[in-house]
C-alpha cells in the first residue's frame, strides 16, 4: 500500500535539513513536477473528467474520486500523531467519501459495481495509510524523544525563566546541552523506512531540537565572556546593559517556542521584539570607544543568531525540505561510499594491497565534509568512515597473515590466536561482500560463526604471557567489530 501511495508523490527537490542553520550550500533547488502515476490511486495524478454521454454513476463517481485526489496529496503530506487535529479532519473527510462511494447506485450492473469497488478501495487505502504513518514504532518514537526534549528544556530553561530565575549558570548549561545533543543523536538514528510522513516527522524533530542546542550554545559562550561592561564605561553601556537582560529572555522564549513549550508568544511577535532591540542599538553612538563598539557588536551577533532560527515555526510542513539527497554534502560523502565499493571489490576479486594508500586519502576527504551540524549527515559521513575502516582493517589484517613466519618456539596460545584470526579475515570477506538482510539465512550464519570465533577466543588460555594476551585482546576486538560492521550494514538505516 506505501508503494502505492508513494506512486503518485512528486518528485522531492529543494533545501534538506539543515538543523535550523540557514548557511549551508544545498546545491540546486528545483520546483516540483506533477508526474501521472498508474496503479490504484489514480486520482492523485488528476482526473480527466467525465466523458460525454458517461454513465451517471461513472459520473458521480469520477466527481468523488476528485476529492479523494484532492485529500491524498493531504494524506501522503501528514506527519503528525492521531490526535493532532488535522489527523482527525482527514478521517472524517475520507469516511464521509467512503459513506458517498457506497450510497452509489449500480443498478445491479457488474462494471459500476467494479468502479465503486475500486473508489472504495482508494479511500479505504488512504485510511489504512494514515493510521499506519501516525501510529508506527518510528513515529512513536519520535514523539517520545521530542516529550524528552521538551522535558529537560522545561526544567533547564522556561521554568526558571518564568521563574524569575538566573539563567547563565555555565555548569547547568553545558550539561543542558550535552542531553539535548544526545537527543538529537538518538533521533537521528530513527528508521523511517523511506516513508514520507516519518522522514518528515524525523526532520521537522531534529530542526527544533538542533536549533535550541545552538541557542543553548550560544547561552553558554555569552556567558564566558567578560560582559557586561560597567555602566561608567560609557553613557550608552546602561542601555547595552540593558538589551542584554532582553535578549536572554528572548532566548528562553525562543526555546519554548521551538519546543512548543509557549501556549501566549508566537515567533512574529518575538522577531518584532528583537528586531526592534536591533534598530535601537544602531541608533546608539558608540563611535568614540571602540571596547563599547566591539560590546555592541557581540549583542547585535548575538540576536542576529535568534533571529535566524524564528522561521522555524513552520519547518517541516514544506515537502521540499526534509529530503537530503539533494543535499551536496550527502551527494560527496555517497559519491566517496562509491568509489569505496568498487576498491571493495577489487579487493574481495584480486586480493590486492594496493588499494591502501586510496582508502587513506578517501577517509581524509571524508573528514572535510562539512555535516552542517546536521546529525543526519553526521551519521552518514560515520558509517561511510566504517565502511573504508572496515577495507583497511582486513587489508592490514592480510598483509599481516603473509608476513607471518612463526618460530619453533611459538607458544600453543599464541599460535590458535592466530589462526583464529585467519579464520576472522575469511570471514570478514564474507561480510564484506554480503548485500543482504537480517533475515536471509546467510546473516544468521556469518554471525553464528563469528560468535563461535570469539568463544575461541575465550577458550585460549595465555598461560601468564603477555604478548599472548595482547594478541587475544585485539582478536576480540577485531571479532567484535566485524559483528558491529555486519550489523550497520542490515539496520535499513537512512537519512
Amino acid at each position: 500500500m506505501c508503494a502505492n501511495v508513494f506512486g503518485v508523490l512528486k518528485s522531492l527537490f529543494g533545501k534538506p535539513f539543515d538543523g535550523g542553520k540557514r548557511t549551508m550550500d544545498h546545491g540546486s533547488q528545483q520546483q516540483q513536477q506533477t508526474q501521472q502515476m498508474p496503479g490504484p490511486f489514480q486520482g492523485f495524478a488528476g482526473p480527466q473528467g467525465p466523458c460525454p454521454g458517461q454513465h451517471p454513476t461513472l459520473v458521480r463517481l469520477d466527481e468523488l474520486q476528485r476529492e479523494v485526489a484532492m485529500l491524498g496529496q493531504q494524506v501522503c503530506s501528514f506527519s503528525g500523531l492521531q490526535s493532532d487535529r488535522e489527523y482527525k479532519r482527514l478521517e472524517r473527510e475520507l469516511t464521509r467519501l467512503l459513506l458517498e462511494i457506497d450510497q452509489v447506485e449500480t443498478e445491479g450492473r457488474m462494471e459500476l459495481q467494479q468502479a465503486r469497488k475500486r473508489a472504495a478501495g482508494e479511500v479505504e487505502g488512504l485510511l489504512r495509510y494514515l493510521e499506519g504513518n501516525a501510529t508506527h514504532p518510528s513515529r512513536l518514537a519520535i514523539e517520545e524523544l521530542s516529550r524528552e526534549a521538551q522535558s529537560l528544556l522545561l526544567a533547564g530553561v522556561v521554568a526558571p525563566f518564568r521563574q524569575g530565575q538566573a539563567q547563565d549558570a555555565s555548569e547547568t548549561g553545558e550539561e543542558l546541552v550535552e542531553a539535548v545533543q544526545d537527543v538529537a543523536m538518538r533521533l537521528a538514528q530513527v528508521k523511517t523506512g523511506g516513508s514520507v510522513p516519518l522522514r518528515k516527522a524525523r526532520y521537522r524533530a531534529l530542526t527544533r531540537v538542533c536549533a535550541v542546542q545552538e541557542v543553548l550554545e550560544g547561552r553558554v559562550r555569552m556567558h564566558t565572556l567578560a560582559l557586561p561592561l560597567s555602566d561608567e564605561t560609557h553613557e550608552a553601556v546602561q542601555r547595552i546593559n540593558q538589551v542584554m537582560v532582553q535578549v536572554s529572555g528572548a532566548r528562553c522564549q525562543l526555546v519554548a517556542l521551538l519546543m512548543g513549550l509557549s501556549g501566549r508568544d508566537s515567533c512574529a511577535h518575538l522577531a518584532r521584539v528583537l528586531t526592534e532591540l536591533l534598530v535601537e542599538l544602531d541608533a546608539l553612538d558608540v563611535s568614540s570607544n571602540t571596547a563599547v563598539r566591539n560590546y555592541r557588536k557581540q549583542v547585535v551577533e548575538e540576536i542576529n543568531g535568534l533571529l535566524k532560527h524564528i522561521d522555524l515555526e513552520g519547518e517541516g510542513d514544506d515537502t521540499f525540505r526534509y529530503d537530503l539527497a539533494q543535499n551536496d554534502s550527502i551527494r560527496e560523502i555517497e559519491a566517496i561510499r562509491g568509489r569505496v565499493s568498487v576498491l571493495r571489490g577489487e579487493v574481495l576479486r584480486q586480493g590486492v594491497a594496493g588499494q591502501g594508500a586510496e582508502l587513506q586519502s578517501l577517509l581524509t576527504h571524508l573528514d572535510e565534509v562539512d555535516t552542517g551540524r546536521n546529525p543526519c549527515i553526521r551519521e552518514a559521513r560515520r558509517r561511510a568512515v566504517l565502511e573504508i575502516q572496515a577495507v583497511i582493517t582486513y587489508l592490514d589484517l592480510q598483509e599481516a597473515l603473509g608476513r607471518r613466519n612463526p618460530g619453533a618456539d611459538e607458544p600453543p596460545p599464541h599460535a590458535a590466536v592466530w589462526r583464529v584470526l585467519a579464520s576472522l579475515s575469511d570471514l570478514q570477506a564474507q561480510v564484506l561482500g554480503f548485500d543482504g538482510k537480517r533475515a536471509d539465512k546467510s546473516y544468521m550464519v556469518l554471525e553464528e560463526l563469528l560468535t563461535k570465533q570469539l568463544l575461541a577466543l575465550d577458550a585460549v588460555d595465555p598461560q601468564g604471557d603477555q604478548g599472548t594476551k595482547t594478541a587475544r585482546k585485539q582478536a576480540v576486538k577485531y571479532a567484535q567489530n566485524i559483528l558491529s560492521y555486519l550489523d550497520m550494514k542490515t539496520d535499513e538505516w537512512e537519512y
